[in-house]
C-alpha cells in the first residue's frame, strides 16, 4: 500500500498559491515510499514508474539519498540503507501508544498463540504500529511499518466504524474495492452494513476477505475522551473457528485493550 493512496495530488506539479508546500521535499518522500512496493531492488526505471516522477527528478531523488547515506547502488539498483530506520523511529520515540501496548500484545499473543497487533488508519489504509508475531500465516510478512487495506481488514472495519457518513461517502468513492480473494466484500452497500454492525458490537472479524486461510478479529482502542485512536487484533488461521475466535479470544483481545486505554487516561 501507498502513503499517496487515494491523494490526487501529481508530484509533477507544484501546489498553486501555497509557497510554503516543497514539491521536490515531496518527490524525496514519494521515492523513498516507493521501495516499499518493491520485493527486489529497483532500477531507476522502475522507481519512475511506481513514483509517476520523471527519470531526471528520480535520479535527482537518488542522488540526495546517496548523498545523505539513505541509500546505496549497485549495478544499477537502489537499495535503503539501516539509516532510514531513524526516521521511523522519530515517531515510535514521541508516541506513547507503541511502547504502551507492546507488552499487551506480547501477553495476548503467548496466550492465544497467535499473532497480536496494533494499527492507526492512515489516509485510506491501515499502519501496523506495534506487532507480536507468533509465526508467519499471511504470504506477505507484515512487520511495523507495513500498510494494508481498511476495507477488508479487522483493524481497518474497526477503525473506519467511527468514520461520519460524510468521510465514508468521500472513502469509497475513492477507494478502488479490490477483491483479495473470493471472499472479499467490495459492494459499498454491504460495507456500510458491516461497519454499522461493528460499530454496534464493538468489534470486527473478517473471513479470509485478504488472505485465503487467514482470519482476524479487532477491536477499538479510545482515548480519554472515547475517541477511537488504534485498534488491535489477533490473527489465526482458518482452521481456527470462528466460535473460538468471539468466545475465546475475543475476551483477551477486550480485556488487553482496556487495560491500554486505562494507561492511555494517565
Amino acid at each position: 500500500m501507498s502513503i499517496f493512496a487515494g491523494q490526487k495530488w501529481n508530484p509533477r506539479m507544484t501546489t498553486p498559491g501555497d509557497p510554503n508546500f516543497m514539491t521536490s521535499f515531496a518527490r524525496g518522500l514519494r521515492v523513498i515510499e516507493a521501495f516499499n512496493q518493491t520485493a527486489t531492488p529497483p532500477s531507476m526505471a522502475d522507481l519512475a514508474r511506481l513514483t509517476g516522477l520523471s527519470r531526471a527528478a528520480v535520479r535527482r531523488c537518488l542522488y540526495t539519498l546517496q548523498q545523505l547515506g539513505f541509500a546505496t547502488s549497485s549495478n544499477g539498483r537502489y537499495q535503503l540503507t539501516p539509516r532510514i530506520l531513524a526516521l521511523g523511529q522519530a515517531y515510535l520515540a514521541n508516541t506513547p501508544l507503541p511502547t504502551a501496548a507492546q507488552p499487551l500484545l506480547d501477553q495476548v499473543s503467548a496466550e492465544v498463540r497467535e499473532s497480536c497487533s496494533l494499527a492507526l488508519l492512515d489516509g485510506d489504509d491501515i499502519v501496523y504500529i506495534a506487532r507480536a508475531s507468533a509465526r508467519r500465516i499471511m504470504s506477505v510478512v507484515l512487520s511495523v511499518g507495513s500498510r494494508l487495506p481498511a476495507y477488508c481488514t479487522a483493524m481497518g472495519r474497526v477503525l473506519l466504524a467511527e468514520r461520519g457518513a460524510p468521510w465514508l461517502d468521500d472513502y469509497f468513492q475513492r477507494v478502488l474495492l479490490t477483491p483479495f480473494t473470493d471472499r472479499t466484500i467490495t459492494d459499498s452497500t454491504e460495507l456500510r452494513s458491516i461497519l454499522a454492525e461493528v460499530r454496534g458490537t464493538g468489534f470486527a472479524l473478517v473471513d479470509q476477505e485478504l488472505e485465503t486461510g487467514l482470519r482476524s478479529l479487532a477491536v477499538p482502542i479510545r482515548d480519554g475522551s472515547g475517541t477511537v485512536v488504534a485498534a488491535m487484533n489477533i490473527s489465526a488461521p482458518a482452521r481456527v473457528s470462528l466460535s473460538t475466535m468471539c468466545e475465546v479470544f475475543l475476551p483477551s483481545l477486550r480485556k488487553a485493550a482496556l487495560e491500554l486505554e486505562q494507561q492511555l487516561r494517565y
